[in-house]
């Protein structure tokens, strides 16, 4: 198993224990970069996003939807998310396209922990933007960061 290979076992595992967490039947985009932000992650951390900062914008994101729809939640008791007994082992939408990003821009032998980063941050429409978007994230400069990080940067 190559180190990528460690390392995406790894965030998997790690997004699957949050999906579990929200109570989600699959892991998706944005538990994948919660996964990824509980690591030491230089350029997340060097944009001021860390695992505490992610979750707080995943909750605006929510907050915003349901608003969008009509439902304030200080106007509403939500329960909590009733969780399954195990956590999931499906990769849900959001983190399979997340995936296939990555997989069709690069080689497999060529492959790093920023690369994952990129396959969530190119995501145009979704959970994982708009979070991102109501925290005041500038998605294109965390992009370019993460890109100056890569060796193949300059190809």
């Amino acid at each position: 198993m190559s180190g990528f290979d460690r390392y995406l076992h790894t965030i998997i595992e790690q997004g699957s224990a949050e999906a579990h967490q929200d109570g989600s039947a699959t892991i998706e985009a944005q538990h994948l970069l919660l996964a990824i932000a509980a690591q030491p992650e230089p350029t997340l951390e060097s944009a001021g996003l860390d695992h505490r900062t992610i979750r707080d914008a995943l909750e605006r994101e929510f907050e915003h939807s349901l608003a969008a729809a009509g439902v304030s939640r200080a106007t509403f008791d939500l329960p909590r998310p009733t969780r399954n007994p195990q956590p999931p082992t499906q990769l849900g939408a959001s983190a399979k396209l997340a995936l296939e990003r990555l997989a069709r821009s690069h080689r497999k032998k060529d492959l790093r922990p920023g690369h994952l980063l990129l396959g969530i941050l190119q995501a145009q429409a979704g959970t994982v933007p708009r979070a991102l978007a109501l925290a005041g994230v500038d998605r294109a400069d965390l992009t370019a960061r993460v890109l100056r990080t890569l060796p193949d940067a300059g190809e």
